[in-house]
């Protein structure tokens, strides 16, 4: 019997040596691979990067998952226990496996495994997080045991609250909401803080399958599994039972998210998510939770969209309509059909479509909800082609142009334009780009036309050959031959002629005029008297072009460019000839709040300083290069006033400020620009159309793009009080006669102001540069109307 006992003891101790051999052998095992647990000590979820405007209201969020993080401190207690009721009763007492629900699962699922209902996990909240973030959703035995052997060490390597922090923020409730957070504002428009007992049981109710229990299709099942947690909560002590009973008594209601003010710049937004993908990279900027903000004016954004709009409009206008977009039968069942046609593509929010119900005397409307309204006879005065059945594009209008009233529930005829173009505004000081629109709709076309269109400048140009001539010691009263001139190409080519657009010439003209009217044959003049290399180092110094060729034709205005560059090259001009770089972000911050990235640094040590009483405003050092001299760009500036007033410009002229401008039209009409400058702002424009054509004879940049930006800065400027262009130090103002340059006499009626650098007070009476013989046939005719201001060549070469 001793034998047997001893045998029998040895047996169990073998066993027991071979189940802790096995034990460790399995352990070795399942451990093979498994990922580095310690890497979710400072493991960061993806989160939303959002830009927000200057004012600080958001503009655009971009994401994989769209989650706010929360940290676990500053969610409230009982959505904390509603969770722990749901998924892990014991989570703070365990150490990654609850034995105790391991065995009740077990239980339970004895009698579904011949059954096709799904076994129980018996997961802790450990283990889900050790599935969610370090292995996959594979339902296999290997999984489950590398699972728990994970859930054990990271219990050691980890507190709880972080482990349940992770835990809330990663998980997927549904209805596009990542963490719960995210899940608050969605299902309940509410902050977390916010959140009631039945909202907290119910957002626990769905982390395993958020459709089975969906707030609207399946309601009941949802409010059952919301009360069986509310219940559960109870048994935990985390709320009394008269807790649970009025939460139970509140119904199931899905609260919709009212909608963000959002602040809309969509060409603005998609050219700021370049920049931020580009510097920061694909998954910091959709998953690092970036804060980025722009230089966005709002308000001036709101401007720049109505009035390139409105310009682009009243073009498309001019040419006519085209016809309707459509066209259905009317009668029984129309509202079936017309709402079987989708919008079109750059459709404004403001417009919808309409079916004409009756084309008499009075036109009816139909639209896609059934209601009916009237055309405006004279907003439909230009269309043709419509007829009964005609689906169109219409706009709710109140009054006509004259502020009369219009009858109630009354429309415009609308068309998008085929034409497109953009507009760009920026701060000259600072080069902060304050309000972009890349085109006339942003769900037509995403195409950043300021940005990405290279196109010919025309006479726009023309500006940097006077800055070079100035420099080179031209003045404003120089008296330059309009007259006809040639130029030898080479051997077998004709000779190049360049020509005014109007075919006549002005015989000796002030240096100024030439500028101010656009004078064509004048600027190749004075291109070849200055030099080309002088001409395309300024160019190229002030950023406009990157390179340019060695021909006058560029004189004209025959190099591409983009509207940002060109506008800002012009935003050198207002601030006195510094340089400036576009930007269209001020300030980048990670997820935590540093500072990452300055448009602008600022070495101002005075600037920390805590108490101000006292102490004088922080000086910051200008460290900008001075790219011409002041007084050569403020001659310019001067100049280009004078396109406003007496010039091609003269559209500008009626907003009674003090605005630098220059036109450009390139050949043939294919392109329209205008860029305006005052002492705060600078503005271009440009329209054409995407694959280049002409515009239409006589659409110049004075007719199509200044009345975009006489729209803009009508707005812009209303609350801005004047002032002129800050005056050099090296400059003096004499009083000249704007015709012959010489100085005015007492009583002059033509006479202004003229800018001279005080080195060159010594003889006002210049000789004529470029009177050669055969040059001198010549009509001295001034233009005197707006269409002749308006019909420049800027371009005919």
């Amino acid at each position: 019997m001793y034998k047997g006992l001893v045998v029998l003891i040895k047996f169990f101790v073998l066993m027991g040596l071979l189940s802790v051999i096995g034990g460790f052998t399995l352990l070795h095992y399942f451990s093979r691979g498994l990922p580095d647990y310690q890497q979710l000590k400072d493991y960061e979820l993806p989160v939303v990067t959002r830009l927000y405007a200057s004012d600080g209201r958001v503009m655009n969020e971009y994401s994989v998952e769209n989650r706010v993080y929360v940290p676990i401190n500053s969610i409230p207690r009982h959505v904390i226990d509603a969770f722990l009721a749901a998924e892990d009763t014991n989570f703070f007492t365990h150490p990654g496996i609850d034995l105790t629900g391991v065995f009740r699962a077990t239980f339970k699922n004895l009698g579904k495994m011949y059954s096709n209902k799904r076994l129980e996990g018996a997961s802790t909240i450990t283990q889900q997080v050790a599935k969610n973030f370090l292995l996959s959703n594979e339902v296999t035995f290997k999984r489950k045991i590398r699972e728990m052997i994970l859930a054990f060490r990271i219990e050691r390597a980890i507190p709880k609250k972080r482990i349940l922090e992770l835990y809330l923020n990663k998980l997927y409730l549904g209805f596009g909401s990542y963490g719960v957070a995210s899940a608050a504002l969605n299902y309940f428009d509410k902050g977390l803080t916010e959140m009631t007992l039945d909202e907290a049981a119910y957002l626990a109710s769905l982390p395993k399958a958020p459709n089975n229990y969906h707030p609207i299709r399946k309601t009941k099942v949802a409010t059952i599994r919301r009360n069986y947690i509310l219940d559960r909560m109870v048994e935990m002590n985390a709320i009394t039972a008269d807790q649970a009973a009025e939460a139970k008594a509140r119904p199931l209601e899905l609260i919709k998210r009212k909608p963000s003010e959002v602040v809309r710049a969509d060409y603005f937004s998609e050219e700021t998510r370049r920049f931020l993908a580009d510097k920061f990279g694909f998954n910091a900027l959709y998953s690092g939770g970036l804060v980025a903000h722009t230089t966005l004016d709002p308000e001036l954004q709101e401007y720049a969209d109505a009035a390139f709009r409105m310009g682009l409009q009243i073009y498309d206008r001019r040419h006519g309509y085209r016809g309707p977009y459509k066209s259905i039968k009317v009668g029984a069942g129309w509202q079936e059909r017309l709402a079987a046609i989708p919008d079109p593509e750059g459709l404004l929010p403001t417009w919808k479509l309409a079916v004409v119900l009756n084309r008499g005397d009075k036109i009816q409307l139909g639209f896609k909800d059934g209601s009916t309204g009237q055309g405006a006879s004279a907003e439909f005065s230009w269309g043709k082609n419509i007829t009964t059945g005609s689906v169109i594009l219409v706009e709710s209008i109140k009054q006509n142009d004259k502020g009369k009233p219009y009858p109630e529930n009354s429309y415009a005829l609308k068309q998008i334009p085929k034409v497109n173009g953009g507009l760009v505004a920026l701060d000259p000081h600072t080069g902060r780009v304050l309000a972009m629109t890349g085109g006339f709709s942003y769900t037509g076309s995403q195409f950043i036309r300021p940005t990405q269109a290279y196109r010919q400048t025309g006479s726009a140009f023309k500006p940097f050959i006077y800055l070079a001539a100035l420099e080179n010691g031209a003045h404003p009263n120089d008296v330059i031959l309009d007259a006809p001139i040639s130029f030898y190409q080479g051997p077998g080519l004709p000779m190049w002629r360049p020509k005014n657009y109007e075919g006549k010439f002005l015989g000796p003209t002030l240096f100024r005029t030439g500028l101010e009217l656009s004078r064509n044959v004048m600027t190749v003049r004075i291109a070849h008297n200055v030099g080309l290399e002088k001409i395309r180092y300024f160019a190229k110094k002030f950023g406009a072009y990157d390179r340019l060729p060695n021909n006058l034709a560029i004189a004209l205005g025959a190099q591409e460019t983009t509207l940002l560059r060109l506008t800002t090259a012009f935003g050198m001009f207002a601030n006195g000839g510094k340089w400036i770089a576009p930007s269209f972000v001020d300030r980048v911050q990670d997820r935590h709040g540093k500072t990452i990235y300055r448009s602008q640094e600022y070495d101002c040590l005075t600037c920390k300083i805590l108490d101000w009483s006292g102490q004088n405003p922080p000086v910051f050092p200008d460290e900008r290069e001075q790219i011409a001299s002041p007084e050569s760009i403020y001659q310019l500036t001067s100049i280009l006033e004078g396109v406003v007033q007496r010039g091609t410009g003269q559209r500008l002229k009626d907003l009674g400020k003090t605005v630098a401008a220059k036109t450009g039209t390139t050949n043939d009409f294919y392109d329209a620009w205008m860029i305006a400058y005052t002492p705060e702002i600078v503005v271009g424009a440009h329209v054409g159309y995407d694959r280049p054509k002409t515009l239409g004879s006589g659409e110049a940049g004075a007719r199509v793009a200044a009345p975009i930006l006489k729209e803009f800065l009508s707005r812009a400027l209303a609350n801005i009080s004047d002032k002129p262009f800050p005056t050099p130090e090296g400059i003096r103002l004499v009083r000249i006669n704007r015709k012959t340059g010489k100085l005015a006499s007492t009583g002059d009626p033509d006479t202004i102001w003229e800018a001279f650098k005080t080195k060159d007070i010594v003889d006002l009476n210049r000789s004529v540069i470029g009177e050669q013989e055969g040059e001198s046939e010549t009509e001295s005719t001034e233009p005197t109307t707006q269409e002749e201001f308006e019909a420049e060549a800027e371009g005919v070469y």
